[in-house]
């Protein structure tokens, strides 16, 4: 893995509120993974240690319902970040994703984020709010759509 310059992506809203010096600064915590078609980028229930941004490419979540029925959550990509509880809490990852377009990947591992709470806490901050603002509109929206499966479910059945 490379370092790498994300200057196409300061708008992204993982780097919202901050100057173009900071973002140069958390850009230089990242590193570049190019993943082709098919491959597995983490799986279900290991333990979660980075968070990665779409810079090229798509990625399907999936989460397994049964041992072989896995259900297809959502697909992220350009721009899009996922995996992204990891680099708060280090748990184990809740759904397992995989490219199904070649993707070039930015990566910002645990132990980096960490550094960086060290080393600039009101920078960390600031990332950290993004993350949680970016997680919470994803459950917000997930929310939304099982409630209206739920509301298409009891029609259906009623």
């Amino acid at each position: 893995m490379s370092q790498v310059k994300l200057s196409d992506l300061v708008n992204n809203p993982v780097f919202k509120g901050m100057a173009a010096k900071e973002v140069q600064y958390i850009i230089s915590l990242f590193s570049q993974v190019k993943a082709t078609e098919g491959k597995t980028v983490f799986v279900e229930n290991m333990p979660g240690e980075s968070l990665y941004l779409v810079q090229q490419g798509a990625v399907q979540i999936s989460q397994l319902l049964a041992e072989i029925d896995e259900q297809n959550m959502s697909v992220v990509g350009v721009g899009d970040i996922f995996g992204e509880l990891a680099v708060i809490d280090g748990g184990d990852r809740y759904a397992t994703a995989r490219v199904i377009k070649n993707a070039v990947l930015f990566v910002l591992k645990r132990k980096d984020y960490n550094q960086l709470l060290i080393d600039n806490p009101r920078l960390g901050l600031q990332l950290t709010l993004n993350i949680v603002r970016i997680f919470t509109a994803k459950m917000r929206s997930a929310k939304k759509e099982y409630r209206t499966m739920l509301v298409a479910s009891l029609n259906r059945n009623g």
